[in-house]
């Protein structure tokens, strides 16, 4: 549990991006490589990876 207040501010902005989320949600359901992150979302593999690295 984050007792910090910055942690926590800094976890719900990382959650408040609807493609993160996407992203959490499918990773809850196991590892995925990038490209499987990738393939439901319209955005660049890159992309993708700028996102991971928030989260």
């Amino acid at each position: 549990m984050l007792h910090d207040p910055a942690q926590l501010d800094l976890m719900f902005q990382a959650l408040a991006d609807p493609a993160r989320r996407q992203m959490v949600e499918r990773l809850s359901r196991g590892p995925a490589s990038v490209s499987q992150l990738a393939e439901p979302l319209a955005m660049s593999l890159s992309a993708v990876v700028q996102h991971l690295a928030v989260l």
